[in-house]
C-alpha cells in the first residue's frame, strides 16, 4: 500500500479532491477544480490519475467516464471490484462479494481465461432517491 508521503504534490492534490467529493469526477471536472493549485493541462491530471490507480487509491468508473476514490481496503490486484452508480443523484458505492469472484473465477479457470482484471459497474437508483 503507498502511504500518502509516497505520493507526488499533483497525486496529492487529485486524491484530496476526490476523497472530498460525495459524487464521481471527470479528469476535465479535477482540472477545473485545481487550477488555482497550479494545474494548467489535463496531462497532469491524467499523470496523476494513472498513478493513483496504478497503487489502487482511485477507480476509473468507465460507463461515465469518471473517477473516485477508492473506498475499500481490498486487494485491487486479484479481487474483483463492483460499483453501485445512482442514475439519480451520481451517488457510487463500491464493494466486493466473495461469491461472484468465487463465480466469475469458476468460469475462468472452466474456459481457460487469464483474467487480469474485474470490475462490475451497476447503474440504477440509490435508496436515498427512491424514498425521496
Amino acid at each position: 500500500m503507498v502511504h500518502a508521503q509516497e505520493l507526488t504534490k499533483n497525486q496529492s492534490l487529485v486524491l484530496d479532491v476526490l476523497s472530498h467529493t460525495e459524487g464521481p469526477l471527470s479528469a476535465y471536472s479535477l482540472l477545473d477544480q485545481l487550477r488555482d493549485k497550479g494545474f494548467r493541462a489535463p496531462l497532469q491530471v491524467y499523470r496523476a490519475l494513472d498513478k493513483l490507480m496504478e497503487f489502487g487509491l482511485v477507480h476509473r468508473l468507465e460507463s461515465i467516464n469518471s473517477f473516485v476514490a477508492c473506498t475499500h481496503s481490498h486487494d485491487h490486484k486479484h479481487g474483483v471490484i463492483a460499483f453501485g452508480i445512482c442514475d439519480t443523484c451520481g451517488r457510487v458505492d463500491e464493494f466486493c462479494d466473495a461469491v461472484v469472484e468465487e463465480r466469475l473465477k469458476g468460469w475462468s479457470k472452466d474456459h481457460a481465461f487469464r483474467l487480469s482484471k474485474t470490475t462490475i459497474e451497476m447503474r440504477g437508483t440509490c435508496a436515498n432517491c427512491l424514498a425521496a
